[in-house]
């Protein structure tokens, strides 16, 4: 099937006799058995289903749904995307063991891996994955992953999976790579030779803002190792957050196909505003659009807290995606933990403002950022 198809009929197994339209919600913190048979027949793999924290249905059926939209064998959701990064890690590394990561992640990633990964025994070095001689250089005998993010938050690099990839084989190291920002849509990175990929579905996968949920999906090994780390350290999602996801996600080809075209043509019109210095929206992600995000920096010219105040409907939230266009100040939220000396040489300041494209008119949104730029010029 088409992927437009795909996304609407993925359905979990062994739930066909039920014959409802739209899968029911499983809203149990455990399940019953008729004997004591019967029981044991669920640690003999005779039944799937024993207590929701190691399975459910509606839980099975979004891991079940990325996996198979992102053309991977297997998949396990998980309480958000930072836990979905977290067990998909430790399903690869283990106390003593070493990762190497871009430097220019999602401030939330490059925590977790910089302070609490430590308190586990593993350690992390950040370098620049655009020049490969850095990546091979920071190579130790402990190194057991290569990670990074299909497109850089905030700056929208594009990862060369490919490159990635070859440069682990050839080192005989695990890849991990977040998809979240380019979705199974238009980038599938397991297809492209990467172990695990991990996506906050939070954001696109849901898609409304009404959720916090995470999948990782991968080779069936890995994603089982995975499994055991959500079941044992409790990081698994709830049945009503899981089936509003999926139910969110089958419309992920629609939204995310209006988004992105809104994506490049806020882009292209912002580079020719003589009061943005710069504008990050990548040109080379996909043949089916570059993504929903772009990032600017406003030029001096323009006081940033006017620029804010003067949206108009257009909402300041810490974070992306949904239906709705909306504005985050990465220096203040995704990026605020970040030492400065490691903003500073991202190039994250004051004048940088990260756009999550909605699915409204064009015109409305180019209209709006009009307004607030010039509103935003100092006289």
């Amino acid at each position: 099937m088409k992927f437009t198809t795909k996304v609407v009929h993925s359905e979990l197994k062994g739930t066909e006799e039920i014959r409802s339209k739209a899968t029911p919600i499983y809203q149990t913190s455990a399940f019953s058995f008729a004997s004591l048979e019967e029981l044991e027949g669920f640690y003999e793999g005779k039944s799937p289903y024993l207590y929701t924290r190691t399975g459910n249905p509606n839980t099975d059926e979004l891991g079940k749904m990325i996996a198979d939209l992102e053309e991977a064998p297997a998949g396990v959701a998980t309480s958000s995307g930072l836990s979905a990064i977290l067990v998909g890690i430790l399903a690869v590394v283990k106390a003593g063991d070493h990762i190497i990561a871009a430097e220019d992640l999602y401030g939330g990633t490059f925590h977790m891996l910089k302070e609490e990964l430590t308190s586990f025994g593993i350690s992390t070095s950040f370098v620049d994955f655009t020049r490969v001689e850095e990546i091979e250089g920071a190579i130790t005998p402990q190194t057991r992953l290569l990670y990074s993010e299909t497109v850089t938050n905030p700056f929208m690099r594009v990862e060369d999976i490919p490159k990635m990839v070859e440069l682990a084989e050839k080192h005989q190291l695990f890849t991990m790579i977040d998809n979240t920002f380019a979705t199974p849509f238009l980038r599938q990175p397991f297809l492209e030779g990467v172990d695990l990929v991990a996506h906050s579905a939070t954001k696109y996968i849901g898609g409304h803002s009404d959720i916090t949920a995470g999948v990782v999906v991968g080779k069936e090994e890995l994603v089982q190792k995975a499994r055991e780390k959500v079941v044992n350290m409790g990081s698994n999602l709830s049945p009503f957050e899981a089936w509003l996801t999926c139910r969110g996600a089958k419309t992920l080809a629609l939204r995310m196909g209006t988004q992105a075209r809104n994506g490049g043509v806020l882009a292209a019109h912002l580079r020719s505003n003589e009061h943005v210095k710069e504008v990050y929206y990548p040109t080379d992600l996909s043949n089916k659009g570059n993504g929903a995000i772009v990032t600017i920096e406003l030029a001096d010219t323009c006081d940033i807290s006017t620029f804010f105040k003067s949206l108009g409907w257009i909402k300041i939230i810490p974070s992306l995606a949904g239906v709705e266009t909306t504005v985050s100040y990465p220096l203040g939220t995704s990026h605020r933990a970040l030492p400065k000396e490691a903003q500073e040489k991202l190039g994250i300041n004051t004048h940088v403002v990260r756009i999550s494209l909605g699915i409204e008119d064009e015109g409305d949104i180019v209209s709006q950022f009009n307004e607030a730029i010039d509103a935003s010029v100092k006289k």
